[in-house]
């Protein structure tokens, strides 16, 4: 089968994206959390006028009051809003925007998500008479905020869903430039392929395959009788070496970087890891994706109260590696270790 011809991306920069798309509006930002805050202050602080909806008495809502909000109802926000950002969870949104936000949307105004999912696979499904636009920055939201207050940005990829106004694509911009997007680019893409191709990529490579990688690299060595402390470091702590070069200048620029005896390792055995049927595997993925399967999956997880979720979570946490990782990370004062604890 030929492989389909991939078209060129749209990218718009700093020259393509005004502000004034946002002068005299309002955005109402609805949670507080990761992209959440992002937004908000990197927004409030390219001058335009932010209002946050979040539980007050919740950690999120005290960190919104610590930064100068006043955490509101959603429904008031979105009374007040003209362009209304959704940053909750992708599993948390369906039934709140059908509560609270639903009945109080006017015609004119905007809704804005920062990842495709819940839109493509319409779990919400907003009136004709409002637009839908996306910015979903290439990074956790804490990185938003960081790269912004630098003067850097992030990347993000932009996409119109449906223009009720005429001027969706100008007001998606807007946002973009506003939480620092324009600066590292805004790549045009639409709901669907954002999240197809999102979803795919943490559950490939992002967060599944590297996590069970690192799993099976370390328990390998283990079992073949290594100490845990050896197969941690080059199995995980490593890995952070090699990513960084790779995100520096690519994986070409990684191979110049290390020994060639690692180059060639790397070329002769990296094949056998990622065989026919790890890339059968990934197809196979792909199209839980794309049918919705996994979509479907996860709503019923989310709405049987998540007792697989959080089994899966608690059987993962008690791996060995993460004992013997707090361990050496704790050695390593200058990385600034994160413990969570278990609840």
């Amino acid at each position: 089968m030929a492989k389909k011809k991939s078209a060129a991306v749209k990218i718009w920069y700093n020259k393509d994206a005004k502000m004034a798309a946002l002068k005299r509006r309002t955005v109402g930002v609805i949670g507080y959390g990761s992209q959440g805050h992002a937004h908000a202050l990197n927004l409030r602080d390219s001058g335009v006028k932010v209002i946050v909806a979040n539980r007050a008495n919740s950690d999120n809502g005290r960190l919104a009051k610590k930064h100068g909000f006043t955490p509101m109802k959603v429904e008031d926000v979105v009374r007040k809003a003209d362009l209304i950002l959704m940053c909750v969870p992708d599993e948390v949104a369906p039934g709140l925007y059908a509560a609270k936000v639903a009945p109080h949307l006017r015609p004119g105004q905007a809704l804005g998500f920062t990842h495709g999912f819940n839109i493509h696979f319409r779990t919400i499904d907003p009136p004709k008479d409002v637009d839908v636009i996306m910015v979903a920055p290439k990074g956790p939201g804490h990185l938003v905020r960081r790269e912004f207050e630098s003067g850097n940005g992030v990347p993000v990829l932009v996409a119109v869903e449906q223009d009720a106004s005429g001027k969706a694509l100008p007001l998606a911009l807007a946002w973009a430039r506003g939480i620092g997007g324009t600066k590292a680019g805004a790549l045009q893409t639409t709901f669907k392929d954002e999240t197809e191709t999102d979803l795919f990529g943490e559950q490939s490579i992002l967060c599944g395959g590297v996590a069970a990688l690192i799993h099976a690299t370390f328990e390998t060595l283990t079992d073949a009788g290594y100490p845990p402390e050896l197969a941690y470091y080059e199995c995980c702590h490593e890995l952070k070496l090699i990513v960084d070069l790779i995100y520096q200048g690519g994986i070409n620029y990684m191979r110049y970087s290390v020994s060639n005896t690692a180059t060639y390792g790397d070329l002769t055995r990296g094949p056998r890891v990622v065989d026919a049927h790890v890339r059968a595997e990934l197809k196979k993925i792909l199209k839980e994706v794309q049918s919705a399967q996994f979509a479907r999956q996860w709503r019923a997880e989310y709405e049987g109260g998540m007792k697989n979720y959080r089994r899966m979570l608690a059987d993962q946490a008690d791996h060995p590696i993460e004992a013997v990782g707090q361990k050496l990370r704790a050695m390593m004062p200058w990385i600034k270790a994160k413990v969570i604890r278990k609840k």
